[in-house]
């Protein structure tokens, strides 16, 4: 991961997000080539599936700008990503159930209760309907609704309003609220807040940002 980046813009070329697979063919995944076809196809669909770990522990946080359709495999990206902004145009869908497999898909089972919850995510996975901007916006999957032309301006303006705060704190903040999703108990997130906090305390950022504070001006931080 280059520690120059301190953010990340996923949209789409052209005029959608990202339809999901070829269905003409779901390509290969590496060292597959002495595997039978159930096991050459488990390679590739966990090929597939570890894009959105991969995003998930990226220390920077992704923001999804969504233009136009997200199907599939493309709607878990958005899922997959810490912030998620919409333009009119956006469509919404969990298309596999649409071809005969389980919507249950890319961890769409385990991300899509969690932002819109378990109801709404078990009518939109049973059906696989489309759903517009509007309601991405309504049911909380999406923070912002913006005309098209205005998306992507938004979205990066959106990562540079987070680039004002310390690497290790964004880093520390993404870290930390993925993981109190998968924790069982208050305590348990309390306890791993303190750790974070400590740690984060004893940077040069943290010594900078106070100083900044005092001084009425605008941090400069090192990630150090």
């Amino acid at each position: 991961v280059d520690p120059e980046v301190r953010g990340v813009v996923l949209t789409g070329a052209g005029r959608g997000f990202c339809a999901g697979l070829d269905l003409r063919g779901y390509g290969t995944a590496p060292h597959t080539e002495h595997l039978g076809r159930t096991q050459a196809g488990f390679a590739v669909q966990r090929h597939i599936a570890s894009l959105i770990p991969a995003l998930r522990s990226l220390p920077q946080p992704v923001i999804a700008a969504v233009n136009g359709p997200a199907a599939g495999g493309g709607f878990a990206l958005v899922l997959g990503s810490d912030i998620r902004l919409a333009a009119r145009s956006a469509k919404f869908n969990a298309a596999f159930i649409r071809i005969g497999l389980s919507a249950c898909d890319i961890g769409t089972s385990w991300l899509l209760p969690r932002l819109v919850g378990a109801a709404r995510a078990q009518e939109l996975m049973l059906t696989g309907r489309v759903f517009d901007a509007d309601e991405a916006y309504r049911i909380g999957l999406v923070v912002d609704l913006l005309d098209d032309d205005a998306l992507l301006d938004a979205a990066i303006a959106k990562a540079h309003e987070i680039m004002r705060n310390s690497p290790f704190g964004v880093a520390l903040t993404k870290e930390g609220m993925w993981g109190a999703l998968e924790i069982p108990a208050l305590q348990n997130a309390i306890d791993m807040e303190n750790r974070q906090q400590i740690m984060a305390s004893a940077t040069a950022d943290h010594r900078e940002a106070l100083a900044a504070f005092a001084e009425r001006r605008p941090p400069r931080y090192t990630n150090s």
